[in-house]
């Protein structure tokens, strides 16, 4: 939930040049000596490594080279194409309602994603929920961010988007706190009718969830959900800003927290035990 994604891109794009100066200062090159060995004005050089201009993929690739620094290349085009994206939310903010809380590559990404690494803390994920349970936490955001009403078109987009359940060649990896089981949207009806939905979806055989109960001893404890796509993309969300991890040192350390928080769940049987305690809480 974006909104200030100017900033953010902004201070995105100048972490990039400033990266790219370490880069040429480690590799003993002037700027101007840079500017040569790339084809460009020296001047150029400055406005890329203070963040006034945004580099092209190729400016990377022959930067890099330059430099005899070929293996920063992934993770810097991984940083470029954040950036864009960064830019392109900032665009669309003006006419952005809620639906924007779904993000605006979504519906590609979850296409083309196989593997869904999903660890909630205190929320039921959104391909999980009920319609009532997603009208109130949908409710609650756009109270607080003051966006536009378009609560039930926000709510319709995410429950079509559950069909990907059913979809053959799709797994979902699902880690939930306890917390997450024991933290209203709406009222009692509203959070049992979610713990039932939640009960049934387990039986898919897409999926594979799991749930940490709340005192029990563990080597890893995330400050924020996260969404992983394949080893491709990592997603989280803060009360005021989405962000995405696209580089690929970045992910693999998410997948090891994903595996840590893995380690420690409930799983069959103990976490259908676990849901259907707190449920009967609400009785």
């Amino acid at each position: 939930m974006t909104t200030n994604p100017s900033s953010s891109a902004k201070q995105a794009q100048q972490a990039l040049g400033a990266r790219l100066r370490e880069i040429r200062r480690d590799s003993g090159l002037t700027g101007r000596a840079l500017a040569a060995a790339t084809g460009q004005h020296y001047t150029r050089v400055s406005k890329l490594e203070n963040g006034v201009q945004q580099p092209t993929s190729d400016d990377i690739r022959d930067w890099c080279r330059a430099c005899a620094a070929d293996a920063e290349i992934p993770d810097l085009l991984a940083t470029l194409r954040a950036v864009e994206s960064a830019y392109v939310e900032f665009r669309r903010q003006a006419r952005a309602g809620m639906k924007r809380v779904l993000g605006i590559r979504a519906p590609t990404l979850y296409e083309e994603t196989r593997l869904f690494r999903i660890y909630e803390h205190n929320v039921i994920p959104g391909l999980f929920q009920t319609p009532d349970y997603c009208a109130a936490m949908l409710s609650f955001w756009s109270r607080f961010l003051d966006a536009p009403n378009d609560l039930e078109e926000a709510v319709a987009v995410r429950m079509e988007r559950q069909r990907i359940l059913y979809q053959r060649g799709k797994r979902f990896a699902v880690v939930l706190e306890e917390q997450a089981l024991r933290t209203w949207f709406g009222d009692a009806d509203t959070q049992a009718n979610q713990l039932d939905r939640l009960l049934t979806v387990m039986s898919l055989p897409t999926v594979a969830l799991g749930v940490i109960p709340l005192m029990v001893e563990r080597g890893a404890v995330p400050s924020a959900g996260f969404w992983m796509f394949d080893n491709q993309l990592v997603a989280l969300e803060t009360p005021t800003a989405s962000i995405e991890v696209t580089q690929p040192s970045e992910i693999e350390l998410y997948g090891r927290m994903f595996e840590n928080l893995h380690q420690v769940a409930l799983y069959g049987k103990p976490a259908r035990d676990l849901i259907t305690r707190v449920a009967s809480e609400l009785a």
